[in-house]
């Protein structure tokens, strides 16, 4: 069940990247266009990351946990951001969304994995011995 949720989430990074490239071509804006550009790239490398990292989350949980770390800090933010007048309604997506997305990703990893967040964290191997070559002892 968590394989098919972080697979079905990282694809929809796809959509929001495209969606992302679609805004920037349809208005091209003086100093917003290559950022759109650029962050609309970097959301289908998160989408392709997430899907790979799904196949196989016992070795790739930190790329998993360090998704729901960027998620978690988009919705938080928005709460942030609201009283202090710097968000758009359309952010409000982000808490309801990216805010559940967050927790199952920080959650799911460290229960799957038995490694503490500060080993995700820092990309610390919490899988069983293995050699050089990457086999298992």
């Amino acid at each position: 069940m968590l394989k098919k949720f972080v697979y079905l989430t990282g694809g929809l990074d796809f959509l929001v990247g495209a969606a992302t490239w679609a805004g920037a071509l349809a208005n091209p804006q003086p100093g917003q266009f290559v950022a759109l550009m650029t962050l609309g790239t970097f959301l289908m490398m998160a989408a392709a990351c997430l899907i790979w990292a799904s196949r196989n989350m016992m070795d790739r949980a930190p790329v998993i946990f360090w998704q729901g770390l960027v998620r978690l800090t988009a919705a938080c933010s928005v709460l942030y951001a609201v009283p202090a007048g710097l968000s758009e309604t359309w952010e409000y997506a982000l808490v309801a969304f990216d805010g559940p997305v967050a927790i199952v990703y920080l959650v799911g990893m460290t229960r799957l994995t038995g490694a503490s967040p500060v080993k995700l964290l820092l990309c610390r191997d919490s899988g069983p011995p293995r050699d050089a070559s990457g086999a298992l002892n």
